[in-house]
């Protein structure tokens, strides 16, 4: 299984992006999500999108952030707007994890958790 992530970059505080990930080696479609890690902080859950397309997101950046998902194609998108300073970070894709006991790591990317990619430098100024 592999994941790999794309559209991270630097953009000024109000601005967007859009994150993609697409997964392959799966044999079945998977929930997939996004977590961030900032210098000095925890790794974060930041939005899930479950095969049903249910989704959640933390506090932080509801109403800013939109996950989607495109099963065909076995891909995750994580749109970001309204971007804040706060929101620097290094985000990653995962799959196939139990997010409710996942929530937060000391560290990203956690292989003892499923599927992870290599992630992608979002810097807001």
């Amino acid at each position: 299984v592999q994941l790999v992530e794309s559209g991270g970059g630097s953009v000024q505080a109000g601005g967007s992006l859009r994150l993609s990930c697409t997964a392959s080696g799966f044999s079945y479609d998977s929930d997939m999500g996004w977590y961030r890690q900032a210098p000095g902080n925890e790794c974060e859950l930041v939005a899930t999108i479950s095969v049903d397309s249910s989704t959640y997101y933390t506090n932080s950046v509801k109403g800013r952030f939109t996950i989607s998902q495109d099963n065909g194609k076995n891909a995750a998108y994580l749109q970001l707007d309204s971007l804040k300073p706060e929101d620097t970070a290094v985000y990653y894709c995962a799959a196939d994890i139990v997010w409710a006991l996942a929530t937060q790591f000391a560290l990203c990317p956690n292989h003892d958790f499923g599927y992870w990619g290599q992630g992608t430098q979002v810097t807001v100024s």
